[in-house]
């Protein structure tokens, strides 16, 4: 892909925007930066770029698609976006800031996308490799943009890279050596407009692979999608509940890997040091594309029990008078709440809202009602929660986040669990689920 003497438009000055832009900068093109924010708020980031001469700082109108020989919008701008709208109108190209890495990676790619669970198994898997002596980089929605491991990838091995479906829009060629595909439930409707479109969009990742490629799928998904039928790369598939004819699986007190040849592996479950049968499948998914790569078991055991989770994934935050406090910020959607209940047997008093993403928080009734022992709900979309998941629910409405917690100490018993688990998205009343989860563990352990 040529870039010199091209003239792009790059949506959105967030932290992906700037690191595309610096890219095509760097390699020959005329950017054209535009945001919908007012200058003053592009933020730090852009500071760095802005006074250099292949940049050019544009209003937010049509006119800056003029002459523009493509679009790389950030992740987080929607597809109904007008200025996307309006290059799709005038069959301008767009491409996501992944599509433009992938074309530029040295090394092999292995993808990770799903619903819930990308950031754990992306690091897990990172580690891993890294682990077994392979110089690997690891970057994607993770918080390292894709296109920054460009540059470094000529002397890797592999690039791991996390892949949301904002990221896979507007994909082209991306094709990975392996893709992993961990589960697909709804979320992110307010983005996508429907989970036929996420889910077409999920599948993106398998698009370009071809039957020398592999894919780690999970199968439910398999059976679900009818994913067999679609994906041209090897298919290998990891299950908790079921028993499988090839693939990797959990039996009894231990996770098997079967061959074809109907040879086992064997991984003890005890290694896993990460809350909940969520965290094992993300184990089973990495444990498969590492053996892929060619890591020996043993060095895949001593990193899955090395490997003591992320910040704000069901994160043990203090316990206090016999009862315990978990971070779960990064849980933004339905699946990721279910997931997080499912991990505790003790009574859950759950603190639930945020910024509403559209969930379906009806499928969380029967779990709820079987795990939690009090709903505290909070932020912009509480009553819509409050009604979707029924009135035989023990529920309280607070406004803020504190409030929420100081409700929690009030009704926490000896015993009981305090799971943070907001199954929204934190934009009313924080930046990110990060500066979200850091609250929450600050007020729990000043108190």
């Amino acid at each position: 892909m040529k870039l010199e003497g091209k003239k792009i438009v790059v949506l959105g000055m967030g932290i992906t925007g700037v690191a595309a832009a610096l890219f095509l900068g760097k390699h020959g093109a005329k950017v054209k930066a535009v945001d919908e924010k007012p200058f003053a708020q592009w933020g730090a980031a852009f500071e760095r770029i802005q006074h250099e001469p292949w940049l050019e700082r544009c209003s937010y109108n049509e006119e800056v698609l003029d002459g523009a020989d493509f679009v790389v919008p950030s992740p987080g701008v929607p597809p109904r976006n007008n200025l996307l709208q309006a290059a799709l109108k005038r069959k301008i190209a767009i491409i996501s800031e992944v599509e433009l890495a992938f074309r530029f990676l040295k090394a092999p790619l292995i993808a990770v996308t799903g619903t819930n669970g990308k950031t754990t198994t992306t690091t897990l898997l990172g580690g891993i490799l890294k682990k077994a002596g392979k110089k690997t980089l690891v970057g994607g929605n993770i918080g390292n943009p894709l296109i920054g491991c460009v540059e470094d990838s000529n002397g890797a091995d592999f690039v791991v890279a996390e892949i949301s479906s904002f990221q896979l829009q507007w994909t082209d060629k991306f094709r990975p050596y392996i893709s992993i595909l961990l589960n697909v439930t709804s979320d992110h409707m307010d983005y996508h407009g429907s989970f036929e479109e996420y889910l077409r969009v999920k599948k993106l990742i398998f698009a370009n692979q071809k039957k020398e490629d592999y894919a780690v799928v999970r199968a439910m998904e398999l059976s679900r999608y009818g994913l067999k039928k679609q994906v041209s790369a090897k298919i290998t598939a990891f299950s908790y509940g079921e028993e499988l004819e090839e693939g990797i699986f959990v039996k009894g007190d231990k996770i098997v890997f079967r061959t074809a040849e109907k040879e086992e592996e064997i991984y003890p479950l005890d290694i896993i040091r990460l809350p909940g049968i969520h965290n094992v499948e993300n184990v089973m998914a990495a444990v498969v594309a590492a053996r892929i790569c060619g890591c020996a078991e043993e060095s895949i055991k001593t990193a899955v029990a090395e490997f003591h989770g992320l910040a704000h994934r069901i994160e043990f935050v203090a316990e206090k008078n016999n009862v315990k406090f978990y971070d779960d910020s990064k849980g933004t959607n339905v699946g990721s709440v279910a997931s997080a209940l499912s991990a505790f047997s003790g009574p859950v008093i759950l603190l639930m809202g945020g910024r509403d993403k559209e969930g379906n928080f009806e499928e969380l009734r029967p779990l709820i009602l079987a795990k939690a022992k009090q709903v505290i709900l909070f932020g912009e979309a509480q009553n819509r929660i409050a009604k979707l998941i029924g009135n035989n629910i023990p529920k309280l409405n607070r406004p803020k986040l504190r409030d929420a917690i100081e409700a929690a100490f009030e009704i926490a018993q000896p015993g009981d669990v305090v799971l943070l688990s907001p199954g929204c998205a934190s934009f009313d009343e924080f930046r990110d689920y990060k500066e979200r989860g850091d609250y929450f563990k600050k007020i729990v352990r000043s108190n």
